[in-house]
């Protein structure tokens, strides 16, 4: 009787490297084998004349549209309107301003990114209170050594990352309040939460700003005004703080009972308890939504057309209704939406590196 143990054979040549692999994913069924082909089919009749147009036949150096090829795309009016897709109508003379604002920005967030800093959320909180005030003075400008500049020439990617920042900053400590307040024991504190969240989710966010536009100024004492760009803000963050509010009400549903009495059981009060354990197991549940409703807000910053405003989106717009560059929108809409999913690419991917770095997806 043979008591040797063969040595195991070699893997199959077709089970292993790139064959194997389409093997596996792209031929491992009859059903799979036909939409491999249909998708081949159509990368085919896309890919190519895409090709053709925006790299074969495009330009890079025409000057105006009269200058551009008839049969490819004209990326010169990229680099020709670049400010204006930066910072939109904003002086050219002021830009100062709004890098004076992105330095002070990224130099109040490194020490956030120090892990050993001491009273970390205490200065993140002071900093996201201080620095808007700030960075407002800059850009809007005010007094005899510094010229106003409307807001309404705040335009492109700069009021793109405004109303975003400002709105993701403003939602996520009004969705807890919301959240925390529609799980409140007190029917008035519910009642109001519950009466804000379901009419503001009721309605589109066009709705909201085009309210906050013309019926939020009636709400001022007379001779009162404030800009476009603020009654924006309000409205985002309004808006967003609705529909955080049930992300994270989602978030404390899921923490298990035992957990809340634990709480109690070690004589922790209310707002103790919400601190130190309910809110901190809940969050990191919930980043996934976090973060999506950061990424729609983000997206949905394009709406304030309805009130003159024009972001990154609606700037590509504007430069394209010129006498030089009429008629090439595709090439100006192609590099805003490049711009847009550049950042809620980016956003995407800081979510799952935080989610990795909190294990929240609780692997066994």
């Amino acid at each position: 009787m043979a008591t040797e143990t063969l040595p195991l054979a070699p893997p199959l040549i077709e089970r292993q490297g790139p064959i194997g692999w389409m093997r596996r994913n792209l031929f491992a069924t009859p059903f799979d084998v036909a939409l491999t082909l249909l998708v081949l089919v159509v990368l085919v009749m896309v890919v190519p004349p895409l090709f053709r147009w925006g790299v074969l036949n495009a330009s890079l150096t025409a000057t105006n549209r009269e200058q551009c090829p008839v049969n490819g795309a004209c990326w010169a009016l990229i680099p020709s309107r670049f400010h204006q897709y930066l910072f939109g109508l904003y002086p050219v003379a002021e830009y100062w301003r709004i890098f004076t604002a992105g330095m002070l920005l990224i130099a109040g967030c490194i020490p956030l990114m120090v892990p050993a800093m001491p009273r970390k959320p205490l200065y993140g909180v002071g900093f996201a209170f201080i620095f808007p005030f700030v960075a407002g003075w800059l850009l809007a400008g005010g007094g005899p050594l510094q010229p106003t500049v409307d807001s309404n020439l705040w335009g492109g990617l700069l009021l793109t990352l405004i109303i975003s920042l400002v709105g993701i900053v403003a939602s996520f400590p009004i969705g807890i309040v919301l959240a925390l307040g529609r799980r409140s024991t007190m029917p008035v504190v519910r009642a109001l939460c519950v009466s804000f969240i379901e009419l503001v989710r009721g309605v589109p966010l066009v709705t909201v700003l085009f309210m906050a536009s013309v019926m939020l100024p009636l709400f001022f004492p007379p001779g009162w005004t404030i800009d476009k760009v603020s009654r924006a803000l309000i409205g985002v963050a309004l808006f967003s703080g609705a529909y955080m509010a049930e992300v994270i009400r989602g978030g404390l549903q899921a923490i298990g009972k035992g957990q809340f009495e634990a709480a109690d059981a070690m004589g922790l009060g209310y707002w103790q308890k919400m601190r130190l354990v309910i809110l901190p197991q809940a969050l990191r549940l919930v980043i996934p939504g976090i973060v999506n409703s950061f990424i729609s807000l983000f997206k949905d910053t394009s709406l304030v057309f309805i009130m003159g405003l024009y972001d990154l989106l609606n700037i590509s717009r504007l430069i394209v209704t010129g006498q030089e560059w009429l008629g090439h929108d595709v090439e100006s809409y192609i590099f805003a939406g490049f711009g847009f999913w550049t950042f809620c690419f980016a956003m995407s991917r800081f979510s799952q590196r935080l989610e990795r770095k909190l294990h929240t997806g609780h692997k066994h």
